[in-house]
């Protein structure tokens, strides 16, 4: 019974990242530079993002321990390398945020406690119960050596990304946008985003999973159409802003 219904809401998943993918070329996520008081109850953006990521990081370490596969050494490479990411962004990016202000929408961090429970059960409850084992020979297989370093090769952007924004708001200037330059910036206005998007391209191919590959979706439609709205905002508000600059894919688009 629990297969059939884990089954649905992978396929839900999908068909979320559809809907989400074309939702959001047409309303922006109410956050950051986005932020409305349209939508509703608004907390501290610290607060927000420790909330909304602690279930990404939790809900796939039950999993790993109530799972069967505990002994397996890739079993243990996958929660360590999902683990770096979510640590780094529930417990460090949460505390680095300068803002001050009640800007974050609660809504927003309900959907985004939803999602990361739903994400973290179908990969956890697939990596650690439901998938064949994986052998000792996958460490040496191309899809998981190409997948790894995708996935490193992402983190490293995005870590970069979001140090050059943090450092561009000094103390009472915390809700201030500037132009960021430096690392990806040099070519895309949101290398932060580009980056996470290569991170889970990068957990697809290791774990070559439709778990894997759907959270790998769901990334790129949530934040390819905010990348493009971005964009565009830097181009509104910026006239200097640099023309070479793609929103997304370096040289590309």
């Amino acid at each position: 019974m629990e297969k059939i219904i884990y089954n649905i809401l992978l396929i839900s998943l999908f068909v979320i990242s559809a809907l989400v993918f074309v939702v959001l070329f047409f309303i922006n996520a109410p956050y950051g530079r986005f932020t409305s008081r349209s939508w509703g109850i608004r907390i501290n953006p610290k607060i927000a993002w420790f909330i909304m990521e602690c279930p990404a990081f939790f809900v796939i370490l039950f999993y790993f321990f109530a799972g069967n596969k505990k002994g397996s050494i890739v079993a243990i490479i996958f929660i360590c390398i999902w683990s770096i990411h979510y640590f780094q962004r529930t417990f460090i990016y949460s505390l680095l945020l300068k803002s001050n202000k009640n800007t974050f929408p609660v809504i927003v961090v309900l959907f985004s406690i939803l999602f990361n429970t739903l994400n973290g059960y179908l990969n956890g409850r697939y990596l650690f119960y439901f998938a064949p084992d994986y052998t000792l020979s996958w460490l040496t297989d191309i899809r998981f050596i190409a997948g790894i370093a995708i996935f490193f090769t992402g983190f490293a952007i995005n870590l970069y990304s979001d140090y050059i924004l943090r450092n561009l708001r000094t103390k009472g200037e915390e809700n201030i946008y500037k132009i960021p330059f430096g690392g990806f910036f040099r070519y895309i206005s949101s290398p932060n985003y580009f980056g996470e998007i290569i991170e889970w391209t990068g957990w697809a191919v290791a774990t070559w999973s439709l778990p894997g590959l759907a959270f790998a979706v769901f990334t790129i439609a949530n934040l390819a159409p905010r990348a493009f709205s971005t964009h565009k905002w830097y181009l509104a508000n910026f006239p200097d802003y640099p023309k070479k600059r793609k929103a997304l894919i370096p040289f590309i688009i």
